[in-house]
């Protein structure tokens, strides 16, 4: 399967100054009270950058950022790009511990961070001295060590336009992601320029993203799909408006009926939050025109429930991989209800191959692992050569995946390799237990797994959150599964929790379910 790539060769850098230019005064950022258009934007990036070359930052160095979702992380951002630098970005919700050894692992130059982060003091001990430390917000009373910079001296730097030679070019690297870690082993994805373009390139398009285009983000920014709707909104002149949790779920509605604006892209749970806790009619959602889901397979039932419940709204469900600078597939909302469950076709500039346990292409409705190539995907794993030679194959993206087609090439996950539960003779798909129990009026969210068992080698497992004010009983479950999946499928132990283990992404921790 392939697509047509339409072939464009500007940076971020070059089309965020390219908006500041078109748009100078218009807002480009709402970040809670604070309103920010494009011209200021871009000047704060530039003495960013200014700033981050004086402190010694050369071309090809890594610097961290560890700052929530706002203004500051998108100068950041965008001043490491423009300094030359490599952006590697860090969940703020993580512990000193974690933050270190990823900041070590790729000998990082400089950390730009929140001041009054809570793990700031703590790992800038761990750290002891091996790189610098600029602070965007003022520290407050954290006894932090001697600062490289601090936004005073961003602001007192010179706003001159950077010259030609100053600017990133498309084959440099640009950013490393330290994957979210859903199997316990975290690595540094290596992206250039070119990478993050080209995967920006083809989400505008099929998304027929303008400036007439904003969105309510609650996504991170630190990794991939938050990452993603960052650049795709800023490259074409679009607004951001920053929600930084779904603990309230109204207040993102809220947000989203006030500003009036016209996109909204989340994982399962948060589409599982708003659907079990909101009711959506008391909300004017008519700005609305297109939704995007990707993160992992979203039941069925909410699919249908949430384009039912707004069936002015293109909704489009997507696939794809941090290794991929983020997708590698979606579905044309226009086919979403006859090919329902499927991730739809590769985007554009992006070929996919099933194929199966001798690396032929698979036959349709035949389960294989996913293979992609195009110019999205990344230049590998930071100093880790084993794991680049097993996930890059001949030029192709191995993904770890199990899929197949249907007769017209429409795609759809059956699952990760190393998620499949494997009992007796039987290869299972956490997924289609998930959906089946997701029918229940009474479930909000689910998670299957395998768990040893010593004559099988692995049963089911399920693990499972009421939606508010219900009740689930186990028994409840395995009946409806008796009724819905063959005998080797029904859950042998049914686990009701308030919540599922997740990453900062909202991908399910399944490791810790299998226990």
């Amino acid at each position: 399967m392939t697509n047509e790539d339409p072939g464009m060769t500007s940076t971020l850098t070059h089309l965020l100054q390219n908006s500041a230019g078109r748009f100078e005064s218009k807002e480009a950022l709402t970040d809670k009270d604070r309103r920010f258009t494009y011209g200021q934007l871009w000047t704060d990036v530039v003495k960013t950058a200014r700033l981050l070359r004086d402190r010694g930052l050369e071309r090809g160095e890594r610097a961290g950022i560890l700052i929530e979702n706002s203004r500051e992380y998108i100068v950041a951002y965008y001043g490491i790009l423009l300094a030359g630098g490599v952006v590697v970005a860090m969940n703020v919700q993580a512990k000193a511990r974690n933050i270190a050894a990823c900041l070590t692992h790729c000998e990082a130059r400089l950390l730009l961070a929140d001041g009054r982060h809570k793990e700031l003091r703590a790992l800038m001990e761990r750290l002891s001295g091996r790189l610098r430390l600029v602070t965007l917000r003022d520290g407050g009373h954290q006894n932090l060590p001697p600062l490289a910079g601090t936004w005073d001296q961003i602001q007192s730097q010179s706003a001159a336009e950077p010259s030609r030679s100053e600017l990133p070019r498309p084959e440099e690297l640009a950013s490393l992601i330290y994957t979210s870690g859903t199997t316990g082993d975290p690595k540094g994805v290596i992206l250039t320029h070119e990478n993050l373009q080209k995967n920006l390139e083809a989400i505008v398009s099929y998304l027929e993203l303008t400036e007439r285009d904003s969105i309510v983000n609650v996504l991170p920014f630190h990794y991939s799909y938050g990452n993603s709707v960052l650049h795709t909104h800023l490259a074409v002149g679009g607004r951001l408006v920053l929600e930084n949790s779904m603990i309230y779920p109204r207040r993102v509605l809220e947000r989203i009926d006030n500003e009036k604006v016209t996109g909204f892209s989340g994982v399962p749970s948060t589409f599982a939050l708003l659907l079990a806790r909101c009711k959506l009619s008391d909300f004017d959602l008519k700005s609305l025109r297109y939704m995007t889901q990707a993160g992992g397979p979203m039941p069925p039932v909410n699919v249908k429930r949430l384009t039912r419940e707004l069936p002015h709204v293109r909704f489009f469900v997507m696939y794809g991989q941090t290794e991929a600078s983020a997708r590698l597939a979606y579905l044309p909302p226009e086919r979403l209800t006859q090919k329902l469950g499927s991730c739809g076709v590769p985007i554009p500039g992006v070929e996919i191959e099933v194929r199966d346990d001798q690396g032929h292409v698979a036959p349709p409705f035949v389960t294989g692992e996913i293979y992609a190539r195009g110019k999205n995907i990344m230049r590998g794993y930071w100093n880790n050569v084993q794991a680049t030679r097993q996930a890059l194959v001949d030029g192709w993206l191995k993904t770890g995946d199990l899929a197949h087609t249907d007769e017209e090439g429409y795609l759809f996950i059956d699952g990760r390799a190393s998620e499949m539960i494997k009992s007796g003779a039987h290869r299972i798909s956490p997924k289609e237990i998930e959906e089946v129990i997701t029918e229940l009026d009474c479930v909000a969210e689910v998670a299957a797994v395998g768990v040893h068992d010593d004559i099988l080698g692995q049963v089911v497992k399920v693990v499972v959150v009421p939606k508010p004010g219900r009740t689930v009983e186990p028994s409840q479950v395995q009946k409806h599964c008796a009724k819905n999946l063959a005998l080797y499928k029904v859950p042998r132990s049914v686990e009701i929790s308030d919540e599922l283990p997740k990453t900062s992404s909202g991908k399910i921790r399944r490791f810790m379910l299998a226990n």
